[in-house]
C-alpha cells in the first residue's frame, strides 16, 4: 500500500536527521592515555582532562575505535562521555580559557604568611637563606590590612591561610595573633575561613597542636627523610644534631585533631627507605588514631643548597620517575588552567618584612618581591606593585602556555606548563614520566581503576 505524502515526508526528515557521532562532533579526547592491564585482555584508560580512569573491554575498545562511524545515539556514547574519554568540544581551548580566568577569579584569598624565616633546622637541600627574627606587630597590622583589601576587590569573603616560614612555630604568638584577627575579619562578612600549616615537627608538642586546633588549621604538612639515622642525615637541627626521634614520638603521643601530610623528600641516600618509611607512618598511625598520610617527592637543587657547599644525592632518570609517578597517581584530578596559586591574583606570599612574592621559593629573598603588605592594593595591583615584573610573569605562565611543545602535548591538563618558579628561572621542566605514559595509567589503576569501572 502506498505511503501518503505526509507518511513520506516524515520519513525522509528522519533520514535526513540521522547522523553518525562524528558527524554530531564526538571524537577521541586528545588527552587519553592507555596501558594494557597484564593478566588480562582489557585496557586502561586515564583521561587528564576530566581526571579520570577506567577499565575497557576489547568490545568497548572496538567501539572506541569506531567512534565516529556510531550511530550518535548509541549508548557507549554517553557512557565514554561521562568518562571524557570522548569529546564534543575544544578541550585545550577550554583549558587556556580556565588559565585566563584563574587569574582574577577569586575562589577565595589565599595568604602564605612566614611569621618567621628563622629555623631550627638546616637541611641541605633547602631552598630558603634563613635569617632571624619575627615579624612585627606593624606588619601584622599591614597584613590584616591587605586581607581586607583583597576581599574587597576580588569580592570574596573566604580566607584560606598556609603558615610558613621558616620555622612557623618559633613563632606561634604571630600565628595566634592573626589568627584572631583573620577570623574577627571574616566573621564580621559572613564568610569562611581555613589554614594549614607547614611546619618539621619539631616543636609540635600537645600545647602548639591544641593552638593549631584553636586557630582552625585543618591540615599539617611535616616532612621526614627516612628511617632514624637516613633522616638525620638531612633533617638536622642548626648547629648539628638528630631530629627523627624527637619528630616521631610528638606524631606517636599528641592527640592531633587534623590531617597530617608526612612528606618524605627522596633523593639518592634515602629512597631505598620508601617503603620502611611509609609502614612506620602507617604503624604511627594506627597505633596513635591520628590522620597521618604519607607521600613522596623527588628532591630538586637549589642555588641555596650549592651556596652551602654540599650537595644532596639528586633523584634523576627512573629514579625520579617512579618517585613522581607514586606522587602525582595520589592526586589526580580533573585539568585546570594553572600549576598553583602563583598563576592568581588572589594567592599571596608574605614574609616576615610585609613583602610579597608569588611563589614559597621566593618568600626569603626581598629581591622577588612585587610590593608590600602596606602598599600593595589588588584593585589596581600594577600601579601600586613596586616591581610589577615579579608579579606579570608569574600570572603569565598559566595557560595559554608560552610553548607551543607544551600546547601540543598530551600531559599538558595534568602539568599545565609545570612550576612558575622553575619555568621562569630554570627552563621547561617536563613530568618526569613523560616518556612511560603505560606505569603512570597502571598506577591509577591500582589506585582506582577498579572503583572507576563501575562508573
Amino acid at each position: 500500500m502506498a505511503k501518503d505524502a505526509n507518511t513520506r515526508q516524515i520519513d525522509n526528515e528522519s533520514v535526513e536527521q540521522a547522523r553518525t557521532a562524528g558527524e554530531a562532533g564526538w571524537r577521541v579526547s586528545r588527552y587519553n592515555l592507555s596501558a594494557s592491564i597484564p593478566g588480562t585482555k582489557n585496557i586502561a584508560i586515564a583521561n587528564l582532562y576530566k581526571g579520570n580512569c577506567a577499565i575497557y573491554t576489547p568490545l568497548e575498545m572496538y567501539l572506541l575505535s569506531v567512534l565516529e562511524e556510531l550511530d550518535e545515539h548509541h549508548p557507549i556514547i554517553e557512557r565514554f562521555a561521562k568518562r571524557g574519554i570522548i569529546v564534543n568540544f575544544d578541550e585545550r581551548a577550554a583549558l587556556e580559557a580556565m588559565g585566563r580566568s584563574a587569574c582574577a577569579y577569586a575562589r577565595g584569598i589565599g595568604l602564605t604568611i612566614c611569621p618567621t624565616m628563622g629555623c631550627n633546622f638546616d637541611c641541605p637541600y633547602c631552598f630558603e637563606d634563613h635569617r632571624r627574627g619575627k615579624m612585627s606587630a606593624e606588619v601584622q597590622d599591614d597584613v590584616i590590612a591587605l586581607a581586607e583589601r583583597m576581599m574587597d576587590a576580588s569580592g570574596s569573603n573566604s580566607v584560606d591561610v598556609t603558615w610558613f616560614g621558616g620555622e612557623p612555630l618559633l613563632a606561634p604568638d604571630v600565628i595566634e595573633s592573626l589568627t584572631e584577627r583573620l577570623i574577627r575579619l571574616v566573621e564580621e562578612r559572613g564568610g569562611t575561613y581555613s589554614a594549614g600549616i607547614i611546619t618539621n615537627g619539631y616543636l609540635l608538642s600537645q600545647k602548639i597542636v591544641d593552638m593549631l586546633e584553636r586557630c582552625k588549621v585543618k591540615t599539617c604538612q611535616v616532612t621526614i627523610d627516612g628511617m632514624g639515622a637516613t633522616n638525620d642525615a638531612t633533617r638536622r637541627l642548626a648547629g648539628g644534631g638528630p631530629t627523627f626521634e624527637r619528630i616521631t614520638s610528638n606524631l606517636r603521643n599528641q592527640k592531633i585533631p587534623f590531617k597530617v601530610n608526612i612528606r618524605h623528600n627522596v633523593h639518592e641516600g634515602n629512597k631505598a627507605e620508601m617503603n620502611d618509611l611509609k609502614a612506620f607512618i602507617d604503624s604511627i598511625a594506627e597505633e596513635s588514631g591520628n590522620n597521618l598520610w604519607y607521600y613522596p617527592a623527588p628532591v630538586s637543587g637549589s642555588d641555596i643548597a650549592d651556596v652551602r657547599g654540599e650537595q644532596v644525592g639528586l633523584l634523576c632518570g627512573t629514579d625520579a620517575s617512579e618517585v613522581s609517578i607514586r606522587q602525582e597517581a595520589e592526586r589526580f584530578q580533573s585539568g585546570r588552567g594553572h600549576y598553583c596559586g602563583a598563576n592568581s591574583m588572589w594567592v599571596v606570599g608574605v614574609d616576615d618584612k610585609g613583602n610579597l612574592q608569588k611563589c614559597w621559593e621566593a618568600v626569603d629573598k626581598p629581591r622577588m618581591s612585587f610590593g608590600t603588605a602596606h602598599d600593595w592594593d589588588p584593585s589596581n595591583p600594577l600601579v601600586t606593585a613596586s616591581n610589577p615584573d615579579n608579579l606579570t610573569m608569574y600570572l603569565n605562565t598559566a595557560c595559554p602556555v608560552p610553548d607551543e611543545e607544551c600546547r601540543e602535548c598530551v600531559w599538558l591538563p595534568l602539568c599545565v606548563g609545570g612550576c612558575a618558579q622553575k619555568r621562569l628561572f630554570e627552563g621547561r621542566q617536563c613530568v618526569a614520566f613523560k616518556n612511560d605514559p603505560e606505569s603512570y595509567v597502571l598506577a591509577l589503576h591500582a589506585r582506582i581503576g577498579k572503583e572507576d569501572k563501575k562508573a
